[in-house]
Formats: C-alpha cells, structure tokens, sequence
C-alpha cells in the first residue's frame, strides 16, 4: 500500500507529489491528461521566476522535478472507481480502467475541471469539425482562416489574442458587455486590429455542413443574425471533475467544487483535494493557487499520517 495516492497530472498534483516525496512519503501520482489544464496556457506570464513561459513547458518542468524523486512514481491512466480499505482511516482503493487496482493511506484529488459546453444544436455534431474547446490549443490550425471565440473570462480573451496571431478575422462574442478577464489579456486583445467585438450577443446554434461554416446568433451583427465562420472555440468556463471524490461522500460546496478547510482536508478522513477541482483559492484558478494548495494537501497529508487529523 502506497502512502499517497495523488489523482492528477495537473499543477497542484505534481507540486503536492513534489512536497510528499521531500516528506519521504511512498507516493503514486496517477491521471489519462499530461498537464492538464496548464496545457492549454499558450503564454504564462504571472508564474514566479518565469516572465514568459509557454503552459505546456512550465507543465514538463512540474513532471520532471516530480519524478526526479525516487520514491514517485507515475501511472498514466483513469481512475474509474474510488473506495475504502476496511474501516474509517485505514485507506483507499482506487481502481484503474484497466481493471489494476491501487492502494493508499491517503489520496489527494487534484482532478482539475473539464471544459464547459454551451449545449447549443450542432455543438456536438461538429466537435473535432470546427468546434473546439481550448482556442491556444488550436488556433494554429486556422491559418488565414475566420473564427468565433465565444466567453468573457481569461481562457477567452486570452484565447481571441493568440487566434488574432494566426487568423484572418476573430469574432470575440460574450453575452455581456464587459470581460471578466484580467485587464493584460483585455489590453492585448484591444490592440489587435482583426478582432472584432460581438456583444451583447448569445450563440444559438452552429452552422455546417461537413464542417463547420457559421455561427447564428441571438443579436443580428452588421445586419445579420449569423456569422460566417470556419471555427468556432468555445471558452465558456469548466466544470470542477468531482466525479471521483463524491464516490466517497465528499461534500460540494455551493458552486459545485469540493469543500475543504485551510489544510485542504474534505470532510472524508484521509481524503485531501487541491486545485481546480477545490474550494480552497476563493476559486481563483491559477498556477500559483493550485501550486500552493498542492503544497498545503501535501503537508496535511503528511501530518495525518503521523497520527494527525
């Protein structure tokens, strides 16, 4: 039986395996996504130490220093089912796809979150057509081409400026009339000259054939109600992947993200979460925020072996 079982090759994952393997605890780091969300970062400019990074980068860097200890080890794959190992405390049993099963005194949720799809008719069928949920991802792809960035928070202006690199037109449509996103992102967007504001604005469906060719919309834009588009990235938010830790019985709180207190501990004994996926960052989903709170699970879990809480 492992001393930890983290879930997660995200930010807070590898940092809390970073702090458990210095604590010389026995620790299994397990996901099916490198990198998770960090992934999708084209440009990171507020990780200490680094001006300017590109995500998928700073997440090799996470993986390396992680897996540098000897006491880590890594397993690439998805966790189907969490359970307990006899009584309250004594630990978890977390069985794979594959049907492998894995054991640990203390496990440390660090699942992240999954894109949020707006449910619209023909989102779905022209997924992988046109349709995309991470505009850095995949803006390369639309060379010289026209697309539509739908949202208004960081993922999606961030997103509309790395598109404006590459593309000939980007339609940035967000339902109010200001962006959420941080100021920086709002800058770089503003001085691009191939972005165009559509605001106001909810999409209604989208438009094609084999492929994507428009997007409609609920406000007529230049005198229509449909823009011509060859892609359309939706970045509307995500969905904390709480999946696995409410086969325990851990608690959500109000916005839907797993509820735990200032050392990152759940309401399940031994049960830990740190990221994305946790309450614990006034849901302030950054790098550092989830490095810290992987560092913190880290130490609570450290102490709860010792015979802690």
């Amino acid at each position: 039986m492992k001393d930890v079982a983290i879930i997660g090759l995200g930010c807070a994952g590898y940092t809390a395996a970073i702090y458990t393997a210095r604590y010389k605890l026995d620790t299994v780091i397990i996901g099916d996504v490198e990198g998770g969300m960090g992934m999708s970062a084209a440009e990171v400019g507020n990780w200490p130490g680094e001006i300017d990074i590109k995500g998928p980068d700073l997440m090799q860097k996470y993986k390396d220093h992680a897996l540098s200890f000897d006491n880590v080890d890594l397993v690439s794959g998805r966790v189907e089912n969490v359970g307990k190992v006899g009584k309250v405390g004594e630990g978890f049993s977390l069985t794979m796809q594959n049907g492998d099963v894995i054991e640990a005194k203390a496990v440390i949720f660090a699942t992240g979150s999954n894109k949020r799809h707006l449910g619209i008719p023909g989102e779905e069928e022209f997924s992988g057509k046109g349709v995309t949920y991470c505009a850095t991802c995949d803006a390369f792809f639309y060379r010289d081409k026209t697309v539509a960035v739908l949202g208004g928070g960081d993922s999606a202006v961030e997103g509309a400026a790395i598109a404006a690199q590459v593309a000939k037109k980007v339609y940035l449509v967000h339902r109010r009339d200001e962006f959420r996103a941080e100021p920086f992102w709002i800058d770089k967007v503003n001085e691009k000259d191939n972005i165009e504001f559509v605001l106001h604005t909810n999409a209604l469906e989208v438009l094609g054939e084999q492929k994507v060719t428009g997007l409609k919309i609920d406000t007529p834009h230049n005198g229509s109600d449909v823009l011509d588009v060859d892609g359309v990235f939706i970045e509307v938010g995500s969905i904390p992947a709480v999946d696995l830790p409410q086969q325990l019985g851990c608690e959500l709180d109000d916005r839907g993200h797993l509820k735990v207190d200032d050392a990152m501990r759940t309401n399940i004994k031994g049960a830990f979460a740190a990221g994305d996926v946790s309450s614990g960052s006034n849901h302030f989903a950054q790098f550092s925020t989830a490095a810290g709170e992987g560092s913190i699970a880290a130490n609570s879990v450290f102490s709860y072996l010792q015979g802690g809480e």
